[in-house]
């Protein structure tokens, strides 16, 4: 397939008007087919990779069922998020197994829809002053062979734990997650800048929704996010739904870490592309309302977002973040940030191709290809 007349994502040039072509299912210096696919006026762009989201159209990743793991990965493939991988809550072991268990079967049968690249453990490592939306009931204080049991029961396909350094072994975990292929990220946290810094240092590379569900930047207090900014190898996550950031912030956050670090999520319910109502989540009520999502009885209490990713990177452009970074922010960064950027996140020859057109006036969808194949015409 020869893609033409579009302007083509680079990860060093932003937009550059040229032909993309693919063979097969990788992206090539010349087209397989004769097929030809005309671009005027779109934005060519790899297909998106959401790190942390929990699920969509009625369906949550952490049901552990393999009819709901699908629904989820055939809506992400249909908004244009190629790559998943969803996030589990903080539950008890024999569910959080579950999870895992699902994810490497449904690994193994690659059933169609957005490819699974693995799973992202958001709980139960977390600290109960912070725990937001999650249950506390099930919090469990850092535990290295824990860890290592699920990581076996995911065939080792768990990418990423979010944890909160205060607690009891954190440094000792980050550790073992290393030695075990996890990436560990800092949040749900009420530690300082010193206890932050100190996990950035033993390892910890990634930071949980930053401003959501940690201590504010302050001038003389700067915290998870002041200790983030000063790792370099730390790459920061922002909801960028319009509802869990000002766009001012977002803004700032862009300008503070650089294109380089940041990672634009979506921290997706079950509510999204649901209509409004109340939903279960994480052994709790939530209730939906528009575009905002909080703890039934608690609205005050953010519970994750009803936006996918591609809805956010819409948001993000929204908000001034020019087109690329935001592009890159929701590709390639977070296919860095767990280890796959090798073959997917740009459209470099020999990576996989999945490719999203963006009309350039609107940022709708024109066209999806997934690993070579149409999805939308």
């Amino acid at each position: 397939m020869r893609i033409t007349g579009g302007q083509v994502f680079d990860l060093e040039q932003g937009f550059v008007a040229r032909d993309l072509c693919t063979d097969g299912s990788l992206i090539s210096n010349d087209s397989g087919d004769g097929t030809v696919l005309d671009a005027p006026g779109c934005y060519v762009i790899p297909g998106l990779v959401d790190v942390h989201f929990h699920g969509a159209v009625g369906e949550d990743f952490s049901d552990a069922t393999p009819e709901g793991l699908q629904k989820i990965a055939d809506y992400e493939l249909s908004q244009g998020v190629t790559y998943i991988c969803p996030a589990g809550m903080t539950l008890p072991e024999d569910q959080l197994t579950a999870i895992c268990k699902t994810t490497a079967a449904h690994r193994r049968e690659n059933a169609g829809g957005a490819e699974v690249v693995g799973a992202h453990l958001e709980g139960p490592f977390l600290c109960m002053a912070k725990k937001g939306a999650q249950n506390g009931a099930f919090l469990h204080d850092p535990d290295g062979p824990m860890l290592k049991r699920l990581q076996e029961a995911a065939e080792g396909c768990v990418k990423l734990v979010t944890l909160a350094p205060e607690q009891p072994g954190a440094i000792e975990f980050i550790k073992a997650a290393k030695e075990l292929g996890v990436h560990v990220s800092v949040g749900h946290t009420v530690a300082n800048y010193e206890t932050a810094k100190a996990a950035f240092e033993a390892g910890a590379d990634h930071a949980t929704h930053l401003y959501n569900a940690m201590p504010p930047l302050a001038h003389r207090d700067p915290g998870v996010i002041g200790a983030a900014y000063e790792v370099p190898s730390v790459m920061a996550e922002l909801i960028c739904d319009g509802i869990h950031i000002h766009p001012a912030v977002v803004r700032l956050t862009f300008g503070l870490f650089g294109k380089e670090r940041m990672i634009i999520i979506s921290d997706s319910l079950r509510a999204t592309g649901m209509p409004d109502g109340e939903y279960p989540f994480g052994g709790q009520m939530i209730e939906v309302h528009g575009n905002r999502a909080t703890i039934l009885g608690h609205p005050e209490t953010l519970a994750g977002s009803v936006t996918s990713l591609m809805g956010c990177l819409r948001q993000a452009i929204s908000f001034g973040i020019p087109a690329a970074d935001a592009v890159r922010a929701c590709t390639y960064n977070p296919a860095r940030s767990i280890g796959i950027e090798n073959r997917v996140g740009t459209l470099d020859t020999g990576k996989e191709a999945s490719v999203v057109l963006l009309d350039q006036r609107d940022l709708s969808i024109r066209n999806i290809i997934f690993k070579g194949a149409a999805v939308t015409a």
